[in-house]
Parts: C-alpha cells; sequence; structure tokens
C-alpha cells in the first residue's frame, strides 16, 4: 500500500505539506499486540538498504525527513533525557511549594503531583510513538498535527505552539531577572535598581547565549552546567529549608481560603500540575535523538519521569513542609543561611534559566534557519550575523515585554490553559485514536476518548480561573512594575 492509499484509506487527503529533504532507508516492525490502555508499542525502526516504498507488516519504508537547518538524530537517549530534565527542573521549581502546595494542602499537592507525572508520561508517551507515523518523521509538531489532519490543524497547531513557546521564553527571562535582583537585594536595600533593569541583563546574556549555540544538539557540554546548576540551587534550597524546618515552631498547613476565590486558586494550581512537566515541544526534541527514534526516546522520557523529577519532588516537598503555608513563591526568599550560599542559589537560578530559555526557543530558531537556510558552519559570517540580528531581535522583543509586563504570569497560565493542554493532552490522545484507532480495541478507544473530553473541560476549567485571577490582579497591573 503506498502513501497515498494509506491517505484515503484513512479519511485524510494526501499530505499537503511535504517539504524537500533527504530520506533514509528504514525497515518497521509493526508492534504486535497493544499495551495496557490503549499505548500500542511504537514502530521500531532500524538502518537498512534496499529498494522499497510500500507500507505494510515487515515490508520495507521510506521514511521521509523534511528539510532542516539543524542537527536530527545525533544525540544520545541519555543527552535527551537531560534536555527533558532540564525543562523540569527549571528554576520554576523554585515556586512550586508555593504555586502547588500552598493552594492543595498535603494530600491534594502530593497526589496531584503523582498523578500528574504518570498522565504527562503517558500523553508524552502518545506523541512519541508517532514520530514515523505513516512513512515520516515529523520532527515538528505542527508536521504531526498536519500529516494526521490536514493544513488547517497544521496552521492552527503552529499558532498554539509558537504563541506557548513565547510566553515561556518570556517567563524565563522575567525569571533570571528576578534572580539577578533577588541577588542583588541580598547585599544592597536601596531602590536604585529596578526589576527591568535586572531583566534587560538577563536578555542581554539570553541574546549572547542563544549567538553562541546554533541549535539544540550543539547544547552538549551545557546539559551538564545546566544540572550542575539545578542540583545548586535545589540543594541549597533543600538543606537551609531542613535547617529552618528543624528549627521553626509547628507551621500552618492548613487551605485557609474555601470562598469561590479559593476554588480558582485550586483549579489554577491543579493546572501548574501539568504545566511543570510537558514541553509542548515533544517532536522537535525527538527530532535530535539517534535511531530508533521511538525507542530512544522512549528511555528519555523514562529517565525524565523518574530519575528526573526527583529533585523538583525533594524542593517542591520539603519546602512546603518547612514553612507551611507562608512560603512564598520564589523559595530562596524564605530561606535562612550565609549570604554567599544564597548568592550561589540565586546566581545558578539565573543561569540555568538562560540555558533552559534556549531550549524553549529553539523551534524558533529552527524555523528560521530553514526558512533563511542557514546552513554549514555555525561561524560563517553570514550564519554567525543571521543568529545576532534574527535571534538577537526575536529575544529583544521577547525581553522587552518581560520588562514591559513583569506581571505576565497571570497571563501565561491562559496561555497554557488554551494551549498546552491542547498540544499535550487533547490532541496528543486524539491524534493517537485517529493514527492508531484500527489497532485499539473498544474499551481502548472509549479511553482515548474519556482523556480527550476530561482535558477539554480541564482547559476550560483552567482558562476560566486564569481570567479571573487577571481580572481580580488587574488593579495592581502597571508598566514596567517592580515587583
Amino acid at each position: 500500500m503506498d502513501r497515498g492509499s494509506l491517505a484515503h484509506d484513512s479519511g485524510k487527503p494526501e499530505d499537503p505539506l511535504l517539504e524537500e529533504g533527504g530520506k533514509t532507508r528504514l525497515l518497521t516492525r509493526e508492534a504486535q499486540g497493544s499495551s495496557e490502555m490503549g499505548v500500542a508499542e511504537g514502530d521500531d525502526a532500524v538502518l537498512t538498504s534496499g529498494k522499497g516504498g510500500s507500507f505494510g507488516d515487515g515490508d520495507r519504508l521510506d521514511i521521509e525527513t523534511p528539510e532542516t537547518s539543524h542537527q536530527i538524530s545525533k544525540d544520545s537517549w541519555f543527552q535527551v533525557g537531560f534536555v527533558l530534565t532540564t525543562g523540569i527542573n527549571s528554576a520554576y521549581v523554585l515556586g512550586y511549594s508555593g504555586a502547588i502546595m500552598v493552594p492543595l494542602g498535603w494530600f491534594g499537592g502530593v497526589i496531584g503531583l503523582i498523578l500528574a507525572t504518570a498522565i504527562s508520561l503517558y500523553a508524552n508517551s502518545l506523541v512519541a510513538r508517532l514520530h514515523e507515523y505513516g512513512g515520516r518523521r515529523h520532527i515538528r509538531y505542527r508536521d504531526l498535527a498536519g500529516f494526521i489532519y490536514g493544513e488547517k490543524a497544521y496552521s492552527l497547531t503552529w499558532a498554539l505552539q509558537y504563541v506557548n513557546l513565547f510566553m515561556i521564553n518570556v517567563g524565563y527571562v522575567i525569571l533570571a531577572g528576578s534572580s539577578l535582583k533577588a541577588l542583588y537585594l541580598l547585599f544592597r536595600h536601596d531602590d536604585q535598581m529596578k526589576l527591568s533593569h535586572f531583566i534587560a541583563i538577563a536578555g542581554l546574556a539570553c541574546i549572547l547565549f542563544a549567538i553562541s549555540v546554533p541549535h539544540l544538539s550543539a547544547l552538549g557540554i551545557w546539559l551538564g552546567f545546566s544540572t550542575l546548576f539545578s542540583l545548586l540551587y535545589i540543594v541549597i534550597g533543600l538543606v537551609l529549608s531542613l535547617k529552618d524546618g528543624i528549627q521553626s515552631p509547628p507551621r500552618d498547613y492548613s487551605i485557609h481560603s474555601r470562598s469561590s476565590s479559593g476554588i480558582f486558586e485550586i483549579i489554577g494550581a491543579s493546572a501548574n500540575l501539568v504545566f511543570a512537566f510537558n514541553t509542548g515541544m515533544l517532536p522537535e526534541i525527538q527530532a535530535t535523538v539517534r535511531q530508533p527514534v521511538v525507542r530512544n526516546m522512549m528511555k528519555a522520557l523514562y529517565f525524565q519521569f523518574t530519575v528526573g523529577v526527583v529533585p523538583m519532588y525533594a524542593v517542591t516537598f520539603i519546602g512546603y513542609w518547612a514553612y507551611g503555608s507562608n512560603v512564598s513563591s520564589y523559595l530562596l526568599n524564605n530561606v535562612h543561611g550565609p549570604l554567599s550560599v544564597k548568592a550561589i542559589a540565586n546566581i545558578s537560578a539565573f543561569l540555568q534559566s538562560i540555558i533552559a530559555l534556549h531550549i524553549f526557543a529553539s523551534p524558533t530558531y529552527e524555523f528560521l534557519d530553514t526558512k533563511y537556510r542557514i546552513k554549514g558552519s555555525a561561524l560563517a559570517i553570514r550564519n554567525l550575523t543571521f543568529r545576532v540580528l534574527v535571534r538577537g531581535g526575536y529575544l529583544a522583543i521577547t525581553t522587552f515585554i518581560s520588562a514591559l509586563l513583569p506581571f505576565l504570569g497571570d497571563f501565561m497560565s491562559l496561555t497554557g490553559a488554551i494551549s498546552t493542554f491542547p498540544l499535550t493532552f487533547i490532541l496528543a490522545n486524539h491524534m493517537y485514536l485517529v493514527a492508531k484507532g484500527h489497532k485499539l480495541t473498544p474499551l481502548q478507544k472509549n479511553w482515548h476518548w474519556f482523556n480527550v473530553c476530561f482535558f477539554i473541560l480541564v482547559a476550560v476549567a483552567a482558562a476560566v480561573a486564569a481570567l479571573r485571577l487577571i481580572s481580580v490582579d488587574s488593579t495592581t497591573y502597571h508598566v514596567f512594575a517592580d515587583l
């Protein structure tokens, strides 16, 4: 059966979005059976030679690879696992005690985080198993959605993903600037330096890093530094929180607000549970992993959701244990200890935010580099000039918006509700249902439909909660606020 027949039989027109690119001969082995709750084994692909083109069990198949200026299939699953873990253990973890545990309490927070971990692993595994669906590598989320649904879904997914990633990048610039401000306030207590000044410094550092690292695979040793920085601020936060908790009187862990406001806070915290684990760019990260891409990506995901979540769990739970409902939205503001140690933690949070931002900006960089055919040596004058002007311009705009609207976290919650949930949970389940429906049992199909409907309801509730938060906080908004 050829690709045209496959598209016709599945009720979809032949893919209108094919781009020029090389072809790698691969042999696919369709899975035998399926695992619990509708997750079928992914199609393993191994390099082979020979002539092929048909699609079927045990047949040879041309896996088409779209054109891209960035490297693909170069990284080990272990390196990709560290890329994923960098996102989970970014400096955002220093706020989870306050953002998740305070509104939900011990029971809701602990159970919620465990459930969110399992649900996120499941949803990401669905997307990972579709990476070579239909005889083509889907190295971008929009490519996968377009292949399954058509051109309109391609455009819609593109818009949702890039708005989501842009808002995440804005958040990282604000976070990096806030870390610098916290460092400054350790040694000085004047008003000469405002948050906007620190955001500008953070933005400049992000620009320099973006110019220096041409693509995601080039992070290399920087992932090691990112892990070191994460360990520094997490370990320092843990040790100082433990010391404070041991020396402090009994803390208050009760959930104080029982009004309608408290309900919206609980909904917002529940949404934060899943935002913490998901990137909205899994196909772009999977594009960098070596063959067999499905098997190796699953190893990376298992690493992310086992070893990778331990530091996040530890700092979230111990921070809440130490300070109770009085824990702040930035844990390092609560801890007591030597100024030099707290300074190291804040510097580490600043530096790690720069590396994490680069990961979430990489789909934008890949699009621009591919569109303008930026290939070859990263140090070539044309390529270097392009990165200075284009990436520098993109991050300059990101930095300006971050400084102008440092309260954008409220709007980021809204963006997450209308983009992260659809990309990570709703689309993941529905795309898998459409692509693999002929192999699923009725029970498995019902399970996927349940997930689609459930997460639509959760996304709507999270959007309403975010809109209410914006409405309540709107009286305190002003441009270039020094928060």
